[in-house]
């Protein structure tokens, strides 16, 4: 299988493989991917970012939210002055709004 071909559908969708040396200390690699968020765009002016898992309790999400909140708004011109709405929404639930 080339590379020239699986390339371009792996790197869309988030999966192409990460480089690993051997002096890289593989855990730690893991670990590191593992806390890599993503904020990703539709094509409707909303971004979607995984913050949490079920394995997590309710402060690491809470503080998770928070840091994802505080990133995203730091990556806009006008910080939080572009932020209209939020909402948190699990996979299988309704969407809750988060007042701000």
């Amino acid at each position: 299988v080339c590379s020239s071909d699986l390339g371009p559908g792996l790197t869309k969708a988030g999966k192409f493989p990460t480089l690993l040396s051997s002096s890289d200390d593989m855990q730690e690699k893991i670990d590191e991917v593992k806390s890599t968020i993503k904020f990703q765009m539709k094509k409707v002016m909303c971004l979607n970012v995984a913050i949490g898992n079920v394995s997590m309790d309710k402060k690491e999400i809470i503080v998770n939210t928070q840091l994802a909140a505080n990133f995203l708004a730091s990556l806009l011109k006008k910080q939080w002055q572009n932020i209209g709405q939020m909402y948190l929404k699990s996979t299988m639930g309704p969407p809750q709004q988060i007042f701000f």
